[in-house]
């Protein structure tokens, strides 16, 4: 058992909960609490490196069960308090591996919708993304550089586990990204105060990607530039926009309902 906080690999841990330019270093990124094992478990087992318990967790039968076949360390409830992100740790932590996809494949799939984050910061609104992303059927998440985090312990649990299960790229050239998605013949929609569409109006029909901006400014002039269609959301009363994760569920079920209408 290890029971001192000193231990390099819980000092290990700590780093990676806190520091993205460590996890980006070691190609790691750390999931708390028995949901989101499970979920790793079922989707990406592969993926697992390193598992702690508590003596506690151990005490469930299920719980204990579920770990047929895992190698795992067990930790003091301190140690694992000092490694864990939560205020109430639920006694399982665990190390993945940060999954890496073929965007190229995915670039030639028909009648695919993505979705591009220019400069999304908070992490609640990017864990609703991907939840949303996965919900809708979209085929992949393309962030820019300046974008928060995916793998930061917020944004892992706001997923939901999607995090698993829907393909996410981070650009270093957030422009070049979208011209080559334009060279696949994707059309590209970018959801703004200036659209001459409601978004309700396209097809979305082939390839689409559907842009959407910074909380507080929405898309570059760059970004908007680039697009195919300004593509704005109604809106009644005094209000002017909409929280990033809201817009873009309101377009990716959009696209969606038309995909399934169009069988």
């Amino acid at each position: 058992m290890i029971s001192s906080t000193a231990n390099p690999r819980v000092k290990n841990i700590v780093s990676l909960q806190k520091k993205g330019k460590e996890r980006r270093q070691q190609g790691l990124f750390v999931i708390e609490g028995r949901k989101l094992f499970e979920e790793v478990l079922r989707d990406a087992k592969d993926a697992i490196c390193e598992v702690y318990v508590t003596e506690a967790y151990l005490e469930n039968d299920s719980q204990r069960k579920a770990l047929a076949g895992v190698s795992y360390e067990t930790v003091s409830d301190n140690v694992m308090k000092a490694m864990a992100e939560t205020m109430e740790p639920q006694g399982i932590l665990a190390t993945v591996r940060i999954p890496k996809y073929d965007k190229a494949k995915l670039l030639k799939k028909e009648d695919a919708v993505w979705i591009a984050l220019e400069d999304l910061r908070d992490p609640g609104n990017l864990g609703t993304v991907l939840r949303t992303a996965e919900a809708a059927g979209v085929t992949g998440v393309i962030l820019s550089g300046n974008s928060v985090d995916m793998y930061n312990p917020k944004v892992v649990r706001s997923t939901m586990g999607a995090i698993f299960r829907v393909p996410h790229f981070y650009a270093e050239d957030f422009f070049g990204e979208l011209e080559e998605m334009k060279r696949y013949g994707a059309t590209l929609y970018a959801a703004h105060l200036l659209g001459t569409q409601y978004y309700d109006e396209p097809e979305y029909a082939g390839r689409s990607v559907i842009l959407i901006g910074n909380e507080a400014n929405g898309l570059s002039e760059k970004a908007a530039g680039m697009a195919d269609c300004l593509v704005k959301i109604p809106m009644e009363g005094k209000a002017e926009s909409l929280n990033a994760a809201v817009a873009t569920s309101l377009f990716v079920y959009e696209a969606y309902r038309k995909r399934r209408i169009r069988g």
